[in-house]
Formats: structure tokens, C-alpha cells, sequence
């Protein structure tokens, strides 16, 4: 069953895809003429020694993650575990290995504690055999350990494609496998490790030419048979242009015998209409990428189908244009197969009568007199970037990615409030930074340019208010903007409401919650899973922790601090230290304050569990932007990666301490509110911000407190 060979006998060799691939064997000579041991490779010949095929080691050497792949488990009879699998690309230096990762370790993903570019062991591992397809096999990964956030291992290696990928003799045709698809054999494509909207792998094709296509016979949106949606007759082919892209949609669950279930919507238009296209499937990874806000398509064999009446659209009415929205365009890869051309820009002839893009760009200071979900386009010099959050969907299991950014356009003191969510664009997404960037917001679209020039050619040039915009930011001094930067950090908007408020019927409201619940809350938070969540308790103290001075911006002084939450302390207390001072610890800095209740020593003593460690992260603070900390900055407020880059390690972030910060400590009640009169002067309720840093860290930061006679119960 084994095979292969050691010492001067193991061999490397890449096939056609470009993979390297390693028969394995037990030593690899080295250009100096000594030899190193591989850990992979003794693994893997460990591993052929026992009939089990399941090897449990304490001497395990440190491998670095290099990949992490995340894609929709297979279904098996009575599953009961994640909805999700993950595939984890390992590397000794010598040689690298794609593993299956047990499902009993995807808690470690969730959390982010195993992460690429860190060092694990590898304690118990099994090989695992596809009896379905002939010649592939795999090493799984059952029990690990995390010995390092930063690897020891990857700093020997230059370039880690070229190191050979490490699989059993007689499984060779494993490689083109183990190249960008899963190695449970079901399934034909990763996804996002974060999200399921963004595009992942390979397979998502965006360099291929647009064609100079002859055309002949086409008809217009408006023509009956597309309108109408008539069976009765061939769809003649159709000119149009997209003036709309919207995310992707992935749809995949288990049982659904699809390869690649995604779904993506267009508005396009012609002299007549507009109307909707829907991309499916197999054509969403060969087209998504390369059809874009203008881009002009010939389409035949397409089908028409009566519209989604449930779906949200986008708003249209600024391109006065009519709207078909009655029937929608599907292009399928199959019953029919769909033939889809790209027109090539230089093809497009002005006589086609295609409408142009139309954009509703408005300025800042406009901003307060536009009506509330009205649809516009902004453009702007980001000046703050937050970090990438998630949060759960509707749909439970899956997340949305997002972040706040800020962005200025001269006419007014105050900027953009943007709250951008990853729309299908990773990559502009996770690279929006302030300074020079400026951002373009035309539905769900983003578009970030680096310079000036960058908006030469483009549509929207002409606007009137982009024209003004771009003179602007010619009078601009790079420092003087830079001062005025930041990134990352904990960010809150928008601002709680003066009054809290809950109804049973309103599920969009703050969610008021027993802290005996908060525990629950915490151990199911993921990785940047961002929860807001109101409690009510006691404040029994507070505490002040000084730091040693930053220079980076902060937030509100102490003095401003202490008095806001003097001033949601028991009055009796709040009045004694008016008078005498008693009943607060007073500390040599004018600034900084500390405050127990004095029942809290006894009531310490009896509660049964303490929810939160307390203290500030390095990670909760904003940083000043700077040119020659970019990619360091980005990384840090971006999510983990799925793959690793020498990029990763090469520089570290400067610590920011801040000035100081106070430490509230809350005793949680566990009946609901009885009446103001009864909790007055004892009772408050807070809202509580979550959001988990990787690893064993959790934020938990206190946005707004609440009297009771502020809350308000239906």
C-alpha cells in the first residue's frame, strides 16, 4: 500500500498544474551536504507502520499554517456537527501537506486560535482513504496544540509554493486535487473563509478579453415576447448594458446536488428599459468577476421567467428609463446553456443607443436635507477606516462582514458616516485606507482610488460635484490630512438613543437579556462577531487604571468619564462624596478615580461567577494612520487571512497604550425590572458592546448607561 522510498530515493516532481509533488521518503540532502529531517514525511511513514492508520504522538515537531479552506461539509447519516469543513495547509520547511481538519477542531477557526502564519503541533493525526475515487487519500487532523502566534518555522522558508507538496506513493493524481478544491471530493470549490459573498479561489475568472462580437438580429427589452415571457418563442439575442451589480448569493445546503450554488443580480438596460438579469451557478465564477457597472453584453439562448415579487431592488428612477420589472433575464449553464459575450469597448457603437450611467453624487453638507432611504452617491477623502466586523445574518449560521469608514468632501466640518458591507469586492474592500484613497459609493458598488489621476476616464468625472470634489483635494497638504487619521479600534454608531426602550413586538430594538445568559452569549461569540446586547444590574464599582501617556487621540478626558458614571451611581453614595468623600478610594492623579460600593466586599464573596476579566485590548484603540506602517496597519484591522504571506510577519504594530481607562464591575439580577418606584437610585441599565478578538480575547465595552426612569417596557 505504501511505497516509495527514503534518503537519496525520495523525489520531487511537478505536475502539469504547476504543483510540486513529494514521493515521500525519510530524509532530504541538503545543498550543504547534511541532511534534515522532515516531520511530514515521518509522520506520513509513521502512519503507513500502523494497521489503524492512526498515530498519536508527544514528541511532535512545530509545523506552521500556511492555509486555511473552508467549504461546505459533505452530509453523513445523523450529522450533528458544523454546517461547515475546513481544509488546513501545513509546512515543516521541507515539504507542505494538505490536511483534513477534524470537525471536532473547527471551534478553533471559530475562534481564531488556529489561524495561518502560526505554529502547531500535531499530537493525533489519521489517514483517511476517499473509497470513492480511486487514488486519493488524505492525512486528518485530529488533535493539536497552538505553540505559537508567530511562527518559528516560516522565517526559513523564502517562498512557500515552491516548497513540494507531500502525498503517499500511489496517490500522485491527489495533487491536482490538493491544488484549489476540497479534499472531501464532493465538493468543487471553496468559499470565504469569513463570509459566503465574497468569491474564493481559482476559479473565479476575470482576466479573459471582452470579444469583437458581429451582431445580427437583436431585439429590444421592450419587444412582447421578452415582456411577456412567451414560451411560445425563441428569445432573439438582446444588446444591453449592466447599470447595476448586486453581491453574490451563495446558496448552498446540505442535499442540494448543485456544484456551485451561486446566484448574482444585474439591472441592465437598452434604449427602451431596464430589467433584471440573474446569473446562475456555474456561470457566476467564469462571468461575476468581469461583468461590471457599464460593461456591454450580447446574450442569446438566454430564458425569461416571471419575476421574484419578495426581492429587494435597487432604485432606478434617477435613470429615467422604464422598468420592466415584471419578468427577469436567467442565464443558465445549462437547459438551456446560456452564451454570454462580452462586448469589447472599442466594438461599441454610439447608433446602439445604450443609455448612460447615471449617478446621484451628493455633497455632505446635502446630506441633512435627503430624505431617509433614499438612494445616493457619495465620493470622498477617507480619513477614518475601522476595523472588520461580523455579524450573524438572518439566516443563523452564516455572516455578513462589514466596517465603518469616514469620509470628508470639503463642503462640510463633518464627514461620511459609512457603514460598508463587503459586497463581492475582497479585495477593495479589505484595502480601503485613509489619505490619498478616496471612495466611490454607486449602490452597493465601492471603488477606491490611490491618486487623483485614478479618476481620469472615468463616467462620473463630469458630475458637477466630482469635478468640484477633485479640486478640493488638490489643495490638500499629505501631512496635514494625515494628522487627521485613524484606523481600527472600537467604534460605536450609531450613538444609543436618550431613552431605552423594548418591545416585545419590535425585534429591532436593543435585546434586554439576563446576565446569567451572558455566558451563553460569550462562549458562542466567533471570531470578530460583533453583538450588542442591553443588561440590567447594579453598579457596584469602579475602578480606574492608569497607562502610561499616548500621543494618539482618545475619546472623552477623565473628568469627562468619571462624571458620567458618578452619575449613574447609587445617589446616597453620589451625594456622600459631594460632602465628605467617603466611600471613594481617592488616587494621587486630579483625573483619576476609584469607587466600591460598600456592600460590594460581602456581595463578592457570594457571587458564584465573574462573566468578564475586564481591562483594555490593544486591539480596542484606534491608531494614527501612516504611509510607512500601511500594510502593517491594514492587516491588523482586517480579518485573518485565509492564506499566509511573508507579508504577514514582517513588521509588527507598534504598541498604543491609552491614558487610562475605567473598569465598571456590574451585578447582574436575575428577575426582569419590577416597577422605577422599587429599583429607582439602585438599578441601571447597560448597554454592552461585544466583540471577539481572536484567540481567548473578548471586548466588552459599556456604550451607554440608563437610569431607570430612562427605560421604557412594553
Amino acid at each position: 500500500l505504501w511505497g516509495g522510498g527514503k534518503g537519496p530515493e525520495a523525489t520531487a516532481r511537478c505536475s502539469g498544474s504547476g504543483s510540486c509533488l513529494g514521493v515521500w521518503g525519510g530524509v532530504i540532502p541538503l545543498v550543504s551536504g547534511l541532511t534534515q529531517e522532515s516531520f511530514l514525511q515521518r509522520t506520513l511513514e509513521q502512519l503507513s507502520s500502523t494497521q489503524s492508520l492512526k498515530l498519536t504522538t508527544e514528541d511532535a515537531a512545530p509545523v506552521a499554517v500556511i492555509a486555511l479552506q473552508r467549504y461546505l461539509s459533505e452530509q453523513t447519516e445523523g450529522q450533528q456537527l458544523d454546517t461547515y469543513s475546513y481544509d488546513v495547509t501545513i509546512t515543516d520547511g521541507i515539504w507542505r501537506a494538505k490536511c483534513f481538519l477534524h470537525p471536532s477542531l473547527n471551534h478553533l477557526v471559530h475562534r481564531n486560535v488556529l489561524r495561518t502564519g502560526a505554529d502547531i503541533s500535531i499530537t493525533q493525526c489519521s489517514f483517511v482513504y476517499n473509497e470513492r475515487r480511486l487514488g486519493h487519500g488524505y492525512i486528518c487532523v485530529e488533535k493539536l496544540s497552538c505553540v505559537a502566534e508567530r511562527s518559528a518555522v516560516l522565517p526559513r522558508v523564502n517562498t512557500v509554493s515552491s516548497l513540494p507538496m507531500l502525498v503517499k506513493h500511489g496517490m500522485e493524481r491527489s495533487v491536482v486535487l490538493q491544488s484549489d478544491v476540497p479534499l472531501q471530493v464532493s465538493r468543487k470549490h471553496y468559499l470565504s473563509l469569513w463570509n459566503n459573498d465574497d468569491p474564493e479561489g481559482d476559479i473565479w475568472m476575470s482576466g479573459s478579453p471582452s470579444a469583437d462580437t458581429v451582431l445580427d438580429g437583436e431585439i429590444l427589452l421592450s419587444h412582447p415576447s421578452v415582456t411577456l415571457a412567451l414560451s411560445t418563442w425563441k428569445p432573439l439575442p438582446l444588446l444591453v448594458k449592466i447599470i447595476h451589480k448586486s453581491r453574490l448569493r451563495y446558496y448552498g445546503k446540505f442535499g442540494l446536488k448543485i456544484d456551485y450554488p451561486y446566484q448574482a443580480y444585474f439591472e441592465v438596460a437598452d434604449q427602451s428599459g431596464t430589467m433584471s438579469l440573474v446569473l446562475w451557478n456555474e456561470l457566476c465564477p467564469e462571468f461575476y468577476q468581469r461583468l461590471n457597472v457599464g460593461t456591454v453584453l450580447y446574450l442569446q439562448n438566454y430564458t425569461l421567467k416571471q419575476s421574484y415579487s419578495n426581492r429587494s431592488r435597487p432604485q432606478m428612477d434617477h435613470h429615467r428609463l422604464k422598468i420592466f420589472s415584471s419578468v427577469e433575464i436567467c442565464l443558465n449553464p445549462r437547459n438551456p446553456a446560456s452564451v454570454v459575450t462580452v462586448v469589447s469597448p472599442k466594438s461599441i457603437l454610439p447608433q446602439w443607443g445604450l443609455p448612460d450611467i447615471s449617478y446621484q453624487f451628493i455633497t455632505r453638507s446635502e446630506l441633512e436635507k435627503l430624505a431617509n432611504n433614499s438612494a445616493c452617491d457619495v465620493i470622498g477623502l477617507v480619513t477614518f477606516v475601522g476595523r472588520v466586523e461580523r455579524v450573524k445574518s438572518k439566516w443563523k449560521e452564516k455572516y455578513w462582514t462589514y466596517r465603518w469608514v469616514h469620509a470628508v468632501d470639503g463642503t462640510s466640518d463633518r464627514p461620511f458616516i459609512l457603514e460598508l458591507f463587503s459586497s463581492s469586492q475582497a479585495e477593495i474592500f479589505s484595502r480601503i485606507c485613509p489619505s490619498k484613497s478616496t471612495i466611490l459609493r454607486h449602490s452597493s458598488q465601492v471603488s477606491v482610488a490611490g491618486t487623483i489621476s485614478y479618476h481620469k476616464g472615468q463616467p462620473y468625472v463630469s458630475d458637477p460635484r466630482v469635478k468640484s470634489f477633485i479640486q478640493w483635494t488638490k489643495t490638500l497638504k499629505d501631512n496635514v490630512v494625515l494628522q487627521k487619521t485613524a484606523v481600527g479600534g472600537y467604534y460605536c454608531y450609531p450613538r444609543p438613543p436618550r431613552m431605552f426602550t423594548q418591545s416585545v413586538a419590535d425585534a429591532s430594538g436593543q435585546l434586554l437579556v439576563f446576565t446569567s445568559d451572558l455566558k451563553r452569549e460569550l462562549e458562542t461569540l466567533q471570531y470578530r462577531e460583533h453583538k450588542k446586547l442591553a443588561i440590567q444590574g447594579q453598579i457596584t464599582a469602579v475602578h480606574y487604571t492608569k497607562r502610561p501617556k499616548s500621543t494618539e487621540p482618545q475619546g472623552l478626558e477623565h473628568k469627562e468619564v468619571a462624571n458620567i458614571i458618578l452619575k449613574y451611581l447609587p445617589k446616597s453614595n453620589y451625594h456622600r462624596k459631594c460632602k465628605k468623600s467617603v466611600g471613594f478610594l481617592q488616587v494621587p492623579n486630579s483625573n483619576a478615580l476609584s469607587w466600591e460600593s460598600s456592600s460590594w466586599p460581602k456581595q463578592r464573596q457570594e457571587v458564584s461567577e465573574h462573566l468578564c476579566k475586564g481591562g483594555m485590548w490593544q486591539d480596542s484603540i484606534s491608531r494614527r494612520f501612516t504611509l510607512d506602517e500601511k500594510n502593517v496597519l491594514l492587516q491588523w484591522s482586517n480579518l485573518q487571512p485565509t492564506r499566509w504571506t511573508p507579508e504577514q510577519t514582517a513588521d509588527t504594530l507598534p504598541p498604543v497604550l491609552c491614558p487610562g481607562y475605567y473598569q465598571v464591575t456590574i451585578l447582574g439580577k436575575v428577575e426582569i425590572l419590577a416597577t422605577a418606584s422599587e429599583l429607582e437610585d439602585t438599578h441601571v441599565v447597560c448597554i454592552l458592546d461585544f466583540c471577539h478578538l481572536g484567540g481567548d480575547k473578548v471586548e466588552v465595552l459599556i456604550s451607554k448607561v440608563y437610569r431607570v426612569a430612562e427605560v421604557s417596557l412594553d
